[in-house]
């Protein structure tokens, strides 16, 4: 049992303890990685120099008078030959060693009878005594909510999730290194926000104790950077976390990264070559071809992307023009796809409910959707040509949302109208529909240069991933257990 072999261990601790051995030292001797041993292998056995290696035993074979080690670090493993006749804390380690302990070795490289690439132990020391067993030791790490919950040991266990994590943050690199190449200033602005806003989605609420006022985790990073327009930034951008209090689905988390960057003096074309320069870049960088695998199917992120009209697509699709459409008309189409029409959905809201379910399942090679109808963003500038349709481009592909952005609505007037159309919304019972922001609209009142802005999460990453988005995500949000 378990509980069986975490008190065994206590045993040894104490048994180190009375032996005058510290099981958790804070200082560690200068090490090499194992990799460098291994790679200089020959040059080192060849010398006889002494090399120092650390990290977790991953494998322990006693045989009486010798011991068998793999030591394992971030860089690779390595096997590890320690002998009673060469090390005098040998009986010690050999009663109390297990696999999951931290060690470290210093020794000689050789090669054994059998060719392993070795290290002949000269000291070994214990530098943290593991008192639960590795799961694929003992009981394996196979349940699904368990390796999420206990990310820590999926990591350990599974290289391959590890390796994941490192394509993230390469993923993340390779984004700021594109943008700050393009002269984009990297800031970050309040994560509590008195009034929420940027997005369509219900905040979470918490209380500012020392203000005695109820505040907002920020559901977007919009407002502030905008605001940064305002005050005379030209071009920036902020990598953070952003908060929402809705469903949990393979495409969506309440707490997740977010990228947003706002350029002024560019409208939503100049937006569409630049996204589309970055995602490529970026993809090469992290996974090293353009090509990638989603559910089985070949994505080609290296061509040339197409841009769609949203109108003319969702016309296509569903035989109704969603600029002319009534409410009624929607919703009777909404009811006949099999969707649930509440009472408070406005016109925005049953064309976004409609989309999803007619036209983004035909989208899966990257491009751009544009110019969709004005009541489904409210902060978007208008097409000229077609006051009812915005300036707004939506990176889709592989039956997704994977960014947006637009030509940013900086005159105060419409912006205030937009509002108050929303705030309608609210008071009829949509939860997620914007709130007015004055402090937003005074901010404007003083004068945004025209402008374009962009987002995206790491929904994208898990996309080219092809996983779901809580296995990217190192410590995802779980119902805590009773």
């Amino acid at each position: 049992m378990l509980e069986d072999i975490i008190r065994e261990r206590k045993k040894k601790l104490e048994y180190l303890r009375s032996q005058g051995i510290d099981p958790y030292p804070a200082r560690v001797k200068k090490t090499t990685p194992i990799a460098d041993v291994l790679k200089n292998f020959g040059r080192l056995s060849r010398s006889r120099t002494a090399v120092t290696i650390r990290g977790r035993v991953r494998g322990l074979r006693d045989q009486g008078k010798i011991m068998f080690l793999e030591v394992e670090d971030v860089s690779g493993r390595m096997q590890t030959v320690a002998r009673s006749d060469a090390l005098a804390t040998f009986e010690t380690f050999r009663k109390t060693l297990d696999i999951g302990d931290f060690v470290q070795v210093s020794g000689t490289a050789f090669l054994t009878k059998r060719g392993e690439k070795s290290v002949d132990a000269k000291t070994l020391v214990l530098l943290t005594k593991s008192l639960r067993p590795l799961p694929g030791d003992f009981y394996g790490l196979r349940d699904e909510e368990l390796r999420l919950r206990k990310r820590y040991v999926d990591t350990l266990v599974n290289p391959h999730t590890r390796e994941l994590f490192v394509q993230k943050a390469r993923f993340w690199s390779s984004v700021r290194e594109f943008l700050n190449a393009a002269d984009f200033l990297e800031v970050d602005t309040p994560t509590l926000e008195a009034t929420p806003g940027g997005a369509e989605a219900e905040p979470f609420v918490t209380h500012y104790n020392a203000l005695d006022e109820d505040f907002y985790l920020r559901i977007s990073l919009e407002i502030s950077l905008k605001k940064m327009l305002v005050g005379g930034f030209e071009k920036i951008y902020e990598i953070g976390r952003i908060f929402r209090n809705e469903g949990i689905s393979a495409e969506h988390l309440q707490d997740y990264t977010q990228c947003e960057f706002y350029w002024a003096y560019a409208d939503y074309t100049m937006l569409m070559k630049f996204v589309e320069q970055m995602y490529k870049s970026a993809i090469k960088k992290t996974f090293g071809t353009a090509t990638l695998t989603w559910e089985g199917k070949k994505i080609y992120w290296a061509k040339p992307w197409k841009t769609i009209n949203y109108v003319d697509i969702f016309k296509e699709k569903n035989g109704i023009d969603p600029l002319k459409a009534s409410r009624q008309e929607l919703a009777k189409k909404a009811l006949s796809l099999g969707l649930s029409v509440e009472p408070q959905m406005g016109k925005g809201r049953l064309i976004d409910l409609i989309f999803k379910k007619t036209v983004r399942p035909s989208l899966v090679q990257p491009c751009f959707l544009i110019n969709p109808p004005t009541v489904l963003e409210p902060l978007a500038k208008r097409l000229p040509e077609n006051p009812d349709t915005v300036q707004r481009l939506q990176v889709m592909a592989c039956t997704t949302e994977l960014g947006k952005g637009f030509s940013e609505l900086n005159d105060p007037l419409d912006q205030r109208a937009r509002f108050e159309e929303q705030a309608a919304l609210r008071a009829a019972g949509d939860r997620e529909a914007q709130r007015p922001d004055e402090d937003f609209l005074e901010a404007l009142e003083y004068g945004m240069p025209p402008a374009a802005g962009f987002g995206f999460s790491e929904r994208l990453f898990a996309v080219l991933a092809d996983k779901p988005i809580r296995e990217i995500i190192f410590f995802p949000s779980m119902k805590q257990k009773d």
